[in-house]
């Protein structure tokens, strides 16, 4: 009936639902470190025959079309809506897990990977701006939260799933079974997402205001009641102020204390991706075996990286609450370095063999490090630094140049891996990242206890 009150959708069930998008995120870029062992076996007995090069490429291929994807998500979302640009994200993630789980060759599995990476970096964009758009006020940041920790326990999940399959299915051709789980969550997406709200932020932006309204009356939190009427009126002062800025050109970038603010959201991104964060993710077992750990045993140990990467997350959203973030930077490159230092060492004394234990447990240590200091720091300050007039290209291009780094260091690390050997690579990360710890005490400012006009302040002292 026309009358009759909006059926109720519990915040923190849409969340779920919406997080399906980063729990594949999380899976499909952690499933290839346990496939890329069997992938690399020759055609003949059940693999792709693939070289360290191309098992490069096939690792690279996701982040680089995640670097695509994180530009197209947003605009998608913006012209069709959150919910339905998500939908259309799930379809994707369903193509790319079917195409590289029955992939025949290498050219098709580099091809199905990037269309991967598309919904990968679609759904970074994607759903944290639906669940901030879906939040009360007084839940958006344990809600928002969730994106982070879904990705983590899908990377978890992807470990855990791959020991799984190479232990009951002793097979070759067990790479196939792992990537073709990624379905399953794309499908739950998929239909979950038929039935879930639009953003009520969106409706408004486009007109819509009995919609956002329902919505709102749908979304409706007891314990925590807000008027929609006040929401909508906020939502509407709001996507004024965004007018009244106006749009940004790509000339305001070239203002010299913007330029600033972009090159350090730049940096922020590289020394995210310089720690080898994703080497670590990527080639977990590749590693551990380099080590002496058989195949079958490196899957099972890797499954602790994503325990720890989950406790850790959960610890970091915590400790940036608490501590400056600078302060918090330095504490986790710190121990990024002592890790990195540690494996290449042990790697070089013991001719890379016969030390599974102390690198698994140095690798571990390095997670925490980065998982619970450095990868919450760069996410928050990359939200802070912006003005609000560049804000979205500011963040757009630190994000882009993220992947990108992602995909330079996943794709040329198998190939150092087999040419220098597990050690000298670790050192070389381990001097880089010395670097970057000094460049980013130099040249970061300390937001922790600053508006976001005090930041742009600090930026632009002269021009104010």
């Amino acid at each position: 009936m026309r009358g009759s009150a909006p059926r109720r959708r519990p915040v923190r069930l849409v969340a779920l639902i919406a997080t399906l998008g980063s729990l594949l995120f999380g899976y499909d870029t952690g499933v290839i470190s346990g496939a890329l062992p069997f992938m690399s076996l020759p055609a003949d007995q059940g693999g792709l025959g693939l070289s360290p090069a191309a098992k490069g490429f096939v690792t690279g291929a996701l982040p680089l079309g995640a670097a695509l994807g994180a530009l197209l998500g947003g605009a998608l979302a913006d012209a069709i809506g959150r919910r339905r640009g998500l939908l259309v994200l799930a379809s994707v993630f369903l193509a790319g897990a079917l195409g590289t789980a029955l992939a025949p060759g290498y050219g098709v599995m580099v091809l199905f990977r990037v269309v991967l990476g598309v919904a990968v970096g679609g759904a970074s964009t994607t759903v944290p701006v639906y669940l901030a758009e879906i939040s009360p006020a007084a839940k958006r940041g344990s809600v928002v939260a969730v994106d982070q920790v879904m990705i983590v326990s899908g990377q978890l999940a992807a470990y855990a799933i791959n020991a799984g399959i190479a232990a009951a299915y002793d097979d070759p051709t067990a790479w196939r079974w792992m990537l073709s789980v990624a379905t399953l969550p794309a499908v739950a997406l998929w239909v979950g997402m038929r039935v879930m709200p639009e953003s009520p932020r969106w409706y408004v932006s486009h007109g819509r205001d009995d919609d956002a309204r329902t919505v709102l009356t749908q979304l409706a939190d007891d314990a925590h009641p807000e008027d929609p009427e006040e929401t909508i009126a906020g939502m509407r002062r709001s996507l004024a102020s965004e007018e009244q800025v106006g749009r940004v050109r790509l000339t305001d970038l070239a203002t010299p204390w913007i330029l600033r603010i972009v090159a350090v959201g730049m940096g922020l991104s590289v020394i995210q991706q310089i720690t080898g964060v994703n080497a670590i993710m990527y080639f977990a077992p590749t590693i551990l075996a380099s080590t002496g750990l058989g195949t079958n045993a490196a899957l099972a140990a890797t499954i602790a990286n994503g325990v720890v990467s989950v406790l850790a997350a959960l610890l970091g959203l915590w400790l940036v609450r608490v501590l400056p973030r600078k302060r918090l930077l330095a504490v986790g490159q710190g121990l990024i370095v002592a890790t990195l230092v540690g494996i290449g060492a042990i790697s070089l004394a013991t001719d890379g063999t016969g030390a599974t234990w102390p690198v698994l447990l140095l690798m571990l240590v390095f997670l925490v490090g980065q998982q619970g200091a450095v990868s919450p720091v760069t996410w928050v300050m990359l939200s802070e630094v912006f003005p609000l007039r560049v804000r979205g290209v500011g963040v757009g291009v630190s994000v882009l140049v993220q992947w990108v780094a992602n995909a330079i260091i996943s794709s040329t690390f198998p190939v150092l891996l087999a040419r220098a050997g597990l050690g000298p690579v670790f050192l070389v990360f381990a001097a880089l990242n010395v670097i970057a710890l000094l460049l980013a005490q130099r040249f970061l400012p300390e937001t922790s206890r600053m508006t976001l006009e005090d930041i742009e302040r600090h930026w632009a002292p002269a021009e104010r």
